[in-house]
């Protein structure tokens, strides 16, 4: 039997963290040799087992959640997640997982460059089911006119921090690939006020935040007599934990580089 992969997880003591750290405890191909958490927080040093019955380790700084680890599975912050990249540089972690959204151009390039060492899945959505839909998108996106308007609509609990979701935004980066243009150069600002007529080309966002939501998006693709409607409804936190823990599996086996989803899931 193979060596159990040695996991490591980012803000451990948060919802996403404890979903993964549960998950990894019931894997018998998974163990668990740290959790991290922010000086800060009120978890910072107390053990993991006070949160999962169980958990080996206590909530630390990330030097000491990855000094054994072979991956570390970040879904936190853009800072949080960077200045982990920076402290896995002189550990042993050979691979790492991000799910972490709302980076900058200088967050994205710093991920780029940590490519160079460590194999990297990144994506905004571990979901099957969301990067089955990204594909979904570009195809439809691909074999339409630009015609045919493009409204991406996408709703989240109350305490998300960041807009458009990272989600919405991978599935504007789908349409727009398969228009053959970057997002940037087709994404329209908020529709708010007297904007003036709809521009066909251009990719439309709108966010809600509302209760407890786990993550609802739908892609409108319309034309002046016909609409099409591709959309995805998250019904269970740990789907996302699940993926990410597959990412993780697939990662291990992986040269250092800068993946998606896409790559895990073999989907083209």
């Amino acid at each position: 039997m193979a060596e159990a992969l040695k996991i490591a997880i980012a803000g451990g003591a948060g919802r996403m963290g404890r979903t993964m750290i549960r998950l990894v405890q019931e894997a018998d191909d998974l163990t668990l040799t740290g959790a991290s958490e922010a000086l800060d927080s009120p978890h910072f040093g107390a053990p993991v087992a006070s949160l999962i019955p169980g958990a080996p380790a206590s909530f630390g700084d990330v030097g000491t959640a990855a000094n054994r680890a072979d991956i570390w599975i970040d879904f936190t912050t853009p800072a949080a997640t960077l200045a982990a990249l920076d402290a896995l540089d002189s550990l042993p972690v050979r691979a790492v997982i991000i799910g972490t959204t709302g980076f900058d151009a200088q967050g994205e390039a710093a991920i780029e460059r940590a490519a160079a060492k460590f194999a990297i899945v990144r994506s905004g959505n571990f979901s099957l089911g969301v990067n089955l839909l990204t594909l979904l998108v570009e195809k439809a996106a691909a074999h339409l006119g630009t015609d045919w308007d493009i409204e991406i609509s996408e709703a989240h609990h109350r305490r998300k921090v960041d807009a458009p979701s990272g989600t919405a935004l991978m599935l504007g980066e789908a349409a727009a690939t398969g228009r053959g243009v970057a997002l940037a150069d087709l994404r329209l600002p908020p529709h708010d006020g007297i904007t003036g007529p709809r521009t066909h080309s251009g990719i439309g966002f709108s966010v809600t935040r509302a209760g407890g939501i786990i993550g609802d998006h739908s892609v409108l693709l319309a034309h002046d007599d016909e609409m099409i409607t591709l959309s995805h409804r998250a019904t269970d936190r740990s789907l996302f934990a699940r993926g990410a823990l597959h990412a993780a599996r697939w990662a291990a086996g992986q040269p250092p580089g800068l993946y998606a989803m896409r790559d895990v899931l073999a989907l083209t």
